[in-house]
């Protein structure tokens, strides 16, 4: 059963809508990444991942390289937005199917909704941590990422021009989150 991205787009949003102007410079969990970098970045995938559930790919996708002033004055709204059109698309059953696009990579449909999924649970909590802000998705939602994740990355290059960082290796025991976290490469116990 694929997964549903409704309830972490949906955290994301209200965390998205939460950032101040004040916190749009601070660092996060990814070391090149400011808050307003980050939201630049989750803009970008959004829209792609929405694209790749659609499978309408346009000329000249979002750049993979982020630039907070992309950002616009509308990317409270504008973002949120975005979330809830990419759950939506992600509902669909084809969005699942045959072979799409996301970034100017293909890739297979289910692979494309769980890569989504992972970018929003884990940008999410990116986000959060940096804004001091509670973070919290359900156990389901961080096991389905996790069972993508941990062999995505077996598979990567994790160097700085690799898709994931070098995993930090976390506790076996330890809350699926932070194991989640650690598989992409953050350490749980980040704090700015």
């Amino acid at each position: 059963m694929n997964p549903d991205l409704g309830s972490a787009t949906r955290t994301l949003a209200e965390l998205v809508a939460a950032v101040t102007d004040e916190q749009l410079a601070l660092s996060t969990p990814c070391p090149a990444y400011t808050v307003a970098d980050l939201l630049d970045h989750v803009d970008g995938v959004t829209l792609a991942f929405r694209m790749a559930a659609e499978k309408t790919f346009a000329p000249g996708s979002p750049p993979p390289e982020v630039d907070a002033s992309r950002l616009g004055d509308d990317w409270r709204t504008r973002i949120p937005e975005r979330l809830a059109a990419l759950a939506e698309a992600w509902r669909k059953p084809d969005a699942w199917e045959g072979m799409t696009e996301a970034g100017n990579v293909t890739l297979p449909g289910a692979v494309g909704g769980r890569v989504a999924l992972n970018e929003v649970v884990v940008h999410g909590w990116d986000i959060a941590r940096a804004i001091g802000a509670d973070y919290r998705v359900d156990d389901a939602t961080a096991e389905a990422c996790l069972a993508f994740i941990v062999p995505a990355t077996a598979d990567s290059d994790p160097g700085p021009d690799g898709a994931f960082g070098p995993p930090v290796e976390v506790a076996a025991d330890a809350p699926v989150l932070d194991r989640l976290v650690g598989a992409n490469g953050r350490d749980p116990d980040w704090q700015r």
